[in-house]
């Protein structure tokens, strides 16, 4: 059975990453990038839908665990009554191939130790076949291949690899699993020890980049590490998670595959790293949106692969039983195919955000994509869509959706005027008055005294937070302060906000989901632009103080079992957390240089 979501850390070498639970076992991994087959899918079914266990055989007493100062090297302490030992995990920066490091070190006395690697390529179903060449252990299976080399006696156990050996006070023994073609030779060995102070070097340089030095540094930093973790290298893309279908509700069905780069968090992203010092990550997620997004403004997508992918058709694993029985098992995400009319203003605000940086940018080609889309946005802005949290339901008139649509000619004639390109000015004005009014007449409910999810509704929604920080209006507008107060009056559950008004009644047929992280933060970020920094403070505390042992924060949280829910570790939510610190200290410390806000 799986462990709880926030029982796992991550380690990871900005191609892929690996969830490794709290017992020494690696439950989750695809490889070789973070769209591909799992290898490791125990995490959405069992053992034997692929795992890495090394952990000792005699019985626990107590587990620790840290990453080894600011870096993705994790060591898990096991006691037992024999003695200590620490588990050492990390996967170097990706060289010719991609590797994970497993070393076993004893801190005291000896204790008996017990490795079973079991390898299910194509997301847990296909058995490898394994032999022995040399020192190493392959295993195939169609395009797949992995090396196992150790210096410990392994042996085949019922479909697994399995090997039991003693350590004892200061030895080490190493394994290292390496990932190839199945064409190609077997990919050469790496010296564990060089490997671990290179992959040292590697993560304390990169993290001596950061700028932030205010309050909640370890757990921002952890953040920033996450972050670039998530980061597939080769094109600067970010994925929002490195999993897929962990339930965003216990025993639900939103169960989703967010191995893919969303355009909706395109700005919260490059403000996240701009603001810690972090300017060449900004500057390769500016680019990865410019080559993405190129084309047909028509044919614009709210999220594409890691590589810039347009098609990420939806399947069932079916023969996956889910994260604690949680079906279906999602591989692909349908969602990429709605029209959400959010994601142009995303678009263009980061790239107005990226100018008012001086990022060094290619303005040329940069301002002939927005000028299309512009144009292209001018004819669909007052089409319904499925919003920023992909209904799969009816197209509706969400507000926030069309709120977005004003801050792309927003920024759109904020950057032409800044920056002197040419530009249909009169024509960008009028739509950005019209957008503004038909908001303000068709989203706005009186009776409420709210902003509303959608045009005609009721209901309420997270993202209508956003407006005061996208500028739309200021915090202090009567209508924004009574659409905090409504907020906080139909949507926060034990001191949490939701995404979705709990009022609704879903045609989804679900049990309700957890809270969302981020949308926490978002009100927490509202009340900074009010004033009100103590509430803020408060809520930021009550989401910091959900981080696991590890500095680690799921997608959601669900305030009844006391978990973290949802895929894990979550791009958005580490981002949130980084960009509401940020305004946070900016905001108590007014006299230092202020935080970048989304230029208005």
């Amino acid at each position: 059975m799986s462990q709880k979501i926030e029982n796992y850390a991550l380690i990871g070498d900005c191609e892929t990453a690996a969830l490794v639970g709290r017992n020494g076992s690696i439950d989750w991994l695809c490889w070789p990038a973070f769209d591909s087959d799992a290898c490791f899918a125990a995490i959405l079914g069992t053992h034997k839908n692929g795992r890495w266990l090394v952990a000792p055989s005699e019985d626990v007493t107590s587990i620790s665990r840290r990453y080894l100062g600011n870096t993705l090297i994790l060591e898990t302490r096991f006691e037992t009554g024999s003695g200590t030992v620490a588990l050492v995990d990390f996967m170097p920066p990706r060289g010719k191939a991609s590797d994970i490091v497993r070393l076993v070190r004893g801190v005291k006395g000896t204790v008996k130790m017990r490795m079973e690697l079991v390898i299910r390529f194509g997301f847990g179903v296909d058995i490898p076949w394994v032999r022995r060449i040399d020192h190493s252990l392959l295993a195939v299976a169609g395009q797949d291949m992995t090396v196992l080399r150790t210096p410990v006696e392994t042996r085949g156990e019922d479909l697994t690899t399995v090997s039991d050996f003693e350590v004892r006070d200061g030895e080490t023994v190493p394994f290292v699993l390496t990932y190839g073609p199945s064409h190609l030779d077997p990919p050469e060995s790496i010296d564990p020890d060089i490997a671990l102070r290179e992959t040292e070097k590697f993560w304390k340089e990169w993290s001596s980049r950061s700028t932030h030095d205010g309050e909640y540094r370890d757990l921002i930093m952890r953040s920033l590490i996450t972050l670039k973790a998530l980061t597939f290298g080769p094109t600067g893309g970010i994925v929002a998670a490195p999993t897929t279908s962990l339930p965003e509700k216990l025993g639900g069905a939103r169960n989703w595959d967010y191995r893919f780069c969303w355009l909706r968090d395109a700005t919260f992203t490059l403000l996240a790293l701009m603001n810690s010092g972090y300017t060449d990550e900004a500057l390769a997620w500016h680019n990865w949106l410019l080559r993405a997004a190129a084309g047909s403004p028509a044919n614009m997508q709210i999220m594409y692969g890691i590589w810039g992918q347009r098609r990420l058709l939806e399947w069932e694993a079916s023969w996956l039983d889910g994260y604690e029985g949680a079906q279906p098992v999602r591989v692909g995400n349908a969602a990429h195919a709605q029209l959400q009319l959010d994601v142009y203003g995303e678009l263009i605000d980061a790239f107005h955000q990226s100018r008012m940086a001086k990022l060094q940018l290619d303005d040329e080609a940069t301002w002939a994509l927005e000028c299309a889309v512009l144009n292209h946005l001018a004819e669909v802005w007052d089409h319904p869509d499925h919003g920023i949290w992909e209904r799969r339901g009816q197209p509706r008139h969400y507000v926030f959706s069309k709120v977005m649509t004003w801050v792309a000619f927003d920024r759109a004639i904020k950057s032409a005027e800044t920056f002197g390109f040419k530009a249909p000015l009169l024509h960008w004005r009028t739509l950005r008055e019209a957008i503004h009014r038909d908001v303000c007449n068709r989203g706005f409910d009186a009776e409420e005294n709210a902003f509303v999810e959608s045009y005609g509704s009721k209901l309420l929604d997270a993202s209508v937070l956003l407006l005061p920080g996208v500028g739309f209006l200021p915090a202090d507008d009567p209508r924004i302060r009574g659409t905090i107060a409504a907020v906080e009056k139909h949507m926060m559950r034990d001191g949490f906000v939701l995404r979705h008004d709990p009022r609704e009644v879903s045609e989804e047929t679900q049990p309700i989901e957890g809270a969302f992280l981020a949308c926490t933060l978002w009100l927490a970020d509202a009340h900074v632009l009010a004033g009100d920094l103590d509430r803020a403070q408060a809520l930021f505390d009550r989401i910091a103080g959900l981080a696991n042992d590890v500095g680690l924060l799921a997608e959601e949280y669900d305030p009844v079992a006391r978990r973290q829910t949802g895929n894990f570790p979550q791009a958005l939510t580490h981002i949130a957390l980084i960009n509401t610190a940020h305004n946070l200290s900016a905001a108590r410390h007014a006299s230092d240089k202020p935080a970048m806000q989304r230029s208005k």
